[in-house]
């Protein structure tokens, strides 16, 4: 490989790298129904639980609570899906045809 093709090699590398640190320090916040919102870290750790009090009446709406949860907690990992997706594709295309060098 010549040194031109080297320098752009660690450049991208470079970007990647960053663009991954960027996804691990962001935050995606799902909802469910507008009852409950969680959010997470782009290493998919949960980072908070909000529960708006005023949609649940009773000890009842435990079970619809945690459906709830576990809804916004599904929808906070698509966004970051997404966002990892649209961040980090463009590298998956050029790392390919580097013969596995990433």
């Amino acid at each position: 490989m010549n040194q031109q093709m080297m320098m752009r090699l660690r450049k991208m590398q470079k970007q990647l790298q960053e663009a991954q640190e960027k996804l691990q320090n962001s935050e995606f916040t799902g909802t469910a129904g507008g009852m409950v919102s969680a959010t997470i870290k782009g290493t998919h750790e949960v980072v908070s639980i909000k529960i708006d009090p005023e949609a649940f009446e009773s000890k009842e709406d435990i079970e619809m609570i945690e459906d709830s949860i576990v809804s916004a907690l599904n929808d906070a990992n698509r966004k970051l899906e997404a966002e990892t997706e649209k961040v980090l594709g463009p590298y998956a295309g050029a790392a390919g045809g580097m013969g596995g060098l990433f």
